[in-house]
Formats: structure tokens, sequence, C-alpha cells
């Protein structure tokens, strides 16, 4: 029987930025699903706090040199790589200078929220796909964690699913305890619209708060996963009402295994 290939999209992973619930979740994870003998491949952004030299990250040049347009406006998509020794598993960065280079990771030193971010988020999902693409590697499962791959169900149901790759790629959504407090551009649903993608698809984020950002990515998810012991009131609610697939919280005893069976459901 072939082994099923998982897909992670995580917008922190440990060691490269500071342990979190979601940072710890998106390194364990991909290693313990790998030694229960499923095949495996991780992304992040490579934001500027990766110290590169420490991480040894080295740029992939077969994968970097496309260009990606977001609000009309060409932008680099460069890979690199490194790899986590004790797990046998390598992490894939997404970078890009106008994007990834700050010192921070989705607020500045005074804790104020990136204007960009949501740019941010359509580079990076757009980015990561479109490498998986290259890698000509084909997810059975896609499990994004927070809310900066929330745009990860949109594109693989909308844009992407054309692709011989993805024609069968199930996708899970985690929603974590990562609320951000103002609402992002107000055009982020206009610079979301591709082949495929419509005005009404992406209506949900006309007001894009925290919220409705989630909503988007349930609505365009196959099955969600309560990632912390915490989430926003009204992501949860919004989850419930759906009927989607979901995977309650679970605590770090069992995660791995829960979330390993939780795959074969979906």
């Amino acid at each position: 029987m072939e082994k099923k290939r998982i897909l992670y999209i995580s917008q922190e992973i440990t060691p490269y930025l500071p342990e979190s619930e979601m940072s710890e979740i998106a390194r364990y994870l991909p290693q313990g699903v790998q030694e229960r003998g499923r095949e495996i491949r991780t992304f992040m952004p490579r934001y500027g706090c990766v110290n590169e030299r420490r991480n040894q990250l080295h740029e992939v040049i077969r994968l970097s040199g496309m260009n990606l347009v977001i609000n009309d406006t060409d932008h680099p998509l460069i890979i690199k790589v490194a790899s986590i020794q004790a797990a046998r598993m390598q992490v894939y960065f997404i970078d890009n200078e106008d994007y990834f280079q700050r010192k921070f990771v989705l607020n500045d030193a005074a804790g104020k929220e990136f204007e960009d971010n949501d740019e941010r988020a359509v580079f990076f999902a757009r980015g990561v796909l479109e490498t998986v693409i290259k890698l000509r590697w084909a997810p059975d499962i896609i499990h994004c964690h927070g809310w900066l791959t929330s745009l990860v169900p949109l594109y693989i149901k909308k844009y992407y699913y054309n692709d011989p790759l993805f024609a069968n790629s199930k996708v899970v959504y985690s929603a974590y305890d990562d609320d951000f407090k103002n609402t992002l551009d107000p055009k982020f649903n206009e610079k979301l619209l591709l082949e495929g993608i419509t005005k009404e698809d992406v209506d949900l984020i006309e007001d894009p708060n925290y919220v409705n950002v989630n909503k988007l990515a349930i609505n365009y998810s196959d099955a969600v996963i309560q990632g912390t012991e915490n989430i926003n009131t009204g992501v949860k609610d919004y989850i419930k009402e759906t009927g989607k697939l979901f995977l309650d919280y679970q605590p770090k005893e069992t995660y791995i295994d829960a979330y390993n069976e939780f795959y074969d459901k979906v």
C-alpha cells in the first residue's frame, strides 16, 4: 500500500521560533506521523528573526526564482530548507525580501500588527502550493496551522483544483488562540481574486477581522481541529454550526495518535 502523504503548513515551528503550543505541535506532529509510516513535507515562513546560520538554512536554487503577483506587484519567491537531524525531517521556508525580512513575526517591536499581514498570508499560501507543484509531490492531506495559513483551503478548492497534484487532496485546518486585534487591509478580499475565485467566494472577508478570516478557512476545509484548549468563541461556535468533521482539543500525551487516526477519517 502506498504511504499516505501529509503536507504541513504552519505559521510557526520550534526551534526556529520560540515555543508555543502551535510551534510545538508543528514540530513534533510531522515527526510522530512520519514515525507512524507516513510521508511528510513541512513549510513555514522565513521570518527575519529565524537565524539562518545557527539553523543552517540554505537556498534551494531549483525551487526559487518564481515571481508571485500580489496587488499588481511582482514578488520573488525564495525557498530555503533546513534539517532537524533528531527528527530526520526537513523544513522548507518561504522567503521574500518585502514580506519576511523584518526581525519580527506578525507584530513590530511595539506589538503593532504589520499592515501588510494580509499580503504576507497570500504570499505564504501561494508560495507553499507553487513549491509543492515544483516538487511534484501530491499530498493526500494538507494540514494548516494558524490563521496565516487560512487561505490555503480557498486556493486548493478554487484555484488549484484543476491541478492533478491536488485533485485528491483533503484540507484540515487547525484553529488556535492566535487572535489578531485589528482588521486586515480592507482590500484583502480583492487581492484574492484569481482565475476561479469570484467576489462571492470571498465576500465573507469584506470585513477582514480575525473571526471572518477563520470562517473563510473553515468553509473551504474538509475537517477542522481545535489546536489549543481555548480558541476564539466566535470561531468555535462557527465550527459547530458548519457540522464539519471536527476533532476537539487533544492534550500533549495523545494528540499525535489522535491526529493520525483523524487523517484516516478525513
